[in-house]
């Protein structure tokens, strides 16, 4: 049987099929129905038979989605796509589909596909990190996804930054209603805000990173998101005590991060040696797709 991961974005949302052996048979992507639950539900549907029509086979089907199920209701909580909070995703597609289906965070996604065959491969403990649009986190045991208790593990975007300067106070709004969210400063967005609230320039994140080895204001704005970066990831290291940390996300791209975090981060850390490594994904952004699917080797 050949196993199809969907990877539910706010923007795009892809599939992929792999076979027993993990290889990959198909990828597909299309954009997101903004803010449309309904044409959301349809195109997932849609992606599935498509791909099955094509392949000639019938697969068992994993969905990453934004948020997470809620263990008391069964529906959507926590996604940043807000169209799909308080609806009954994994019913719903299950109905049209006329089959069980497998669905976890698309975080918790990320960070299985990267454990089990990707930059992460080999480490007993790894999180996995989203910095994108939003920011998210997933942990990996012994090649297993925990959850937790009320199934947010690994959430580390909804925690306060750390360390906190005086100038980073109260933080920016975040739309979980709280102030000062580590997905305030880390994400795109974040970083793009906080440039133009310093220079009054408004510039994409990518941007941003690419003129920070000649702007020195560029540069001042990626010394601040590194040391955020360090401080809420040290307090990850101090709680998780992960053997690697993998980002994923656009900003995943920025090379300079994987240099100048470990250094900053030893500061924070509870311990006179830090051997967590910071790497960068090994399936790019075919990742939450590929850990959709795999959540039926689970």
């Amino acid at each position: 049987m050949i196993r199809l991961g969907i990877d539910l974005g706010g923007t795009k949302t892809e599939i992929i099929a792999l076979d027993e052996r993990g290889s990959e048979l198909l990828r597909r992507r299309e954009p997101t129905p903004a803010g449309d639950y309904d044409a959301t539900l349809k195109l997932i549907v849609q992606l599935v038979r498509e791909s099955e029509i094509e392949l000639g086979k019938r697969g068992s089907v994993g969905l990453g989605t934004p948020g997470a199920l809620s263990p008391a209701s069964g529906r959507i909580r926590n996604s940043n796509s807000v169209c799909l909070n308080g609806r009954a995703l994994k019913d719903d597609v299950e109905r049209a589909l006329g089959r069980e289906v497998r669905i976890a965070n698309d975080a918790n996604c990320f960070a299985l596909s990267e454990a089990l065959d990707g930059a992460a491969r080999g480490a007993a403990i790894a999180f996995g990190v989203i910095v994108g649009t939003g920011v998210g986190g997933g942990i990996v045991v012994n090649g297993r996804v925990l959850e937790g208790a009320n199934a947010v593990a690994g959430e580390w975007g909804h925690n306060a930054l750390p360390w906190p300067e005086t100038a980073e106070l109260p933080g920016p709004p975040c739309y979980c209603g709280k102030t000062g969210c580590i997905e305030t400063f880390l994400s795109g967005p974040g970083l793009a805000l906080d440039h133009e609230r310093v220079t009054g320039e408004k510039l994409a994140p990518d941007a941003i990173a690419a003129r920070a080895a000649a702007d020195d204001a560029a540069a001042q704005t990626m010394a601040r998101y590194e040391s955020r970066l360090a401080r809420a990831l040290a307090s990850v290291i101090n709680v998780l005590d992960p053997h690697a940390i993998v980002l994923g996300g656009g900003l995943s791209n920025v090379e300079r991060l994987y240099v100048n975090v470990p250094k900053l981060w030893t500061q924070w850390v509870f311990s006179d040696v830090v051997d967590t490594t910071l790497v960068r994904n090994f399936h790019g952004d075919s990742s939450g797709g590929r850990g959709a699917a795999l959540l039926w080797e689970l």
